[in-house]
């Protein structure tokens, strides 16, 4: 039995690449059924976020087990294998737990420390379960690791500036308008990440939000909850053309704004610039917009100047929260050595072997 992770992430590869690996979360279901059906996997969870896809396996086998989910990712993606080798990163055995609890404590996130990973982390456990993909070895993985993230946050003073991606964004915003008082803020989409950018924006004085989402129903009661105003998405050209701020994340596949609907709407701006930026993977926003005079186009890779800037203060309580790892390791390793896995499926490796 060898706990796997294999995935990538922004340290290692940029946004242009990451978003071609975003699994949408109506096919997370089917890719958990599809993973767990194959060849040498036991158990299995999928992590999908706007940083990084990593994918967790219980396999039977090291070599089969990497092989194969390599293999999965690569059918799933329709890309060939040679092409996603060189951007995979791979952590197995006491590494690949090591990493999960880093993961689910905010340690590898791009702001130090965030907290929205833990959430993403325990859906992500939470919708395997549900669809049958963890057994004994991840049930109690996932849940000491979600503990243990929980634990360090309250212990420890690593949140006492909490930020994330959509914080960092709006961080970027202030140091360009000074303030958003007076400023006509559109957000497209109504998802968490738009709702963490809503929350900073409406506390940093932003009184005119407008909150666009193809289900109407989402948009109306997140512009609701910071008295903001919701308009179909049909009406998003009128929209950019009165906001001064666009943030933009979706789930969408394709380019939501182009370069060809900004052109129309320019015209109609006079000359009046926008600050937009696009917090999706897949990007929302056409990259082909930062050549336009009047817009100032930033992706989430562009964030990590102001992220950088939150590390210090972090730091210290990050090398607390390792230490807290380092036991919850040989916790977990304890406990996995009173269930006698190993020893079992080596028998019946053998016992087939023999066959």
């Amino acid at each position: 039995m060898h706990i796997i992770a294999i995935g990538l992430n922004y340290r290692t590869t940029p946004v242009e690449i990451r978003e071609k690996f975003a699994f949408q979360e109506s096919e997370l279901p089917q890719a958990l059924q599809q993973l767990r059906q194959t060849k040498s996997i036991l158990e299995c969870t999928i992590i999908s976020t706007c940083n990084r896809t990593e994918v967790y396996v219980v396999a039977d086998q090291l070599h089969t087990g990497r092989y194969y989910t390599k293999a999965f990712l690569a059918e799933w993606f329709k890309m060939d294998l040679d092409d996603i080798n060189p951007y995979l990163n791979i952590w197995e055995n006491d590494h690949a737990i090591e990493h999960l609890f880093r993961v689910t404590a905010g340690l590898d996130s791009m702001i130090l420390g965030e907290t929205q990973i833990l959430g993403q982390i325990r859906d992500g456990f939470l919708l395997a379960q549900e669809e049958n993909a963890t057994g004994t070895i991840f049930n109690q993985l996932f849940k000491q690791a979600v503990t243990l993230a929980k634990r360090a946050h309250s212990e420890t003073q690593i949140n006492d500036n909490p930020v994330s991606v959509s914080y960092a964004a709006v961080e970027l915003g202030k140091k360009i308008f000074g303030d958003f008082h007076e400023k006509c803020v559109l957000i497209v989409g109504a998802g968490k990440m738009s709702e963490l950018t809503a929350k900073h924006l409406h506390a940093n004085g932003s009184n005119t939000i407008t909150v666009i989402n193809r289900t109407e129903s989402k948009a109306e009661e997140l512009a609701e909850r910071f008295s903001g105003t919701a308009r179909p998405f049909n009406e998003l050209e009128d929209a950019l053309v009165q906001a001064d701020i666009l943030i933009s994340s979706t789930g969408a596949r394709e380019y939501v704004i182009t370069a060809s609907m900004m052109k129309s709407v320019l015209k109609k701006r006079k000359g009046r610039p926008i600050f937009m930026v696009d917090i999706a993977v897949p990007r929302d926003l056409d990259p082909a917009l930062a050549e336009f005079d009047d817009v100032y186009l930033y992706d989430i890779d562009d964030l990590e100047g102001i992220v950088e800037a939150n590390l210090a203060e972090r730091k210290n309580e990050a090398e607390k929260i390792s230490l807290m790892i380092e036991k919850d390791l040989v916790d977990f390793k304890q406990w996995l050595a009173t269930l006698g896995v190993v020893p079992l499926i080596s028998a019946l490796r053998s016992k087939a072997l023999g066959i």
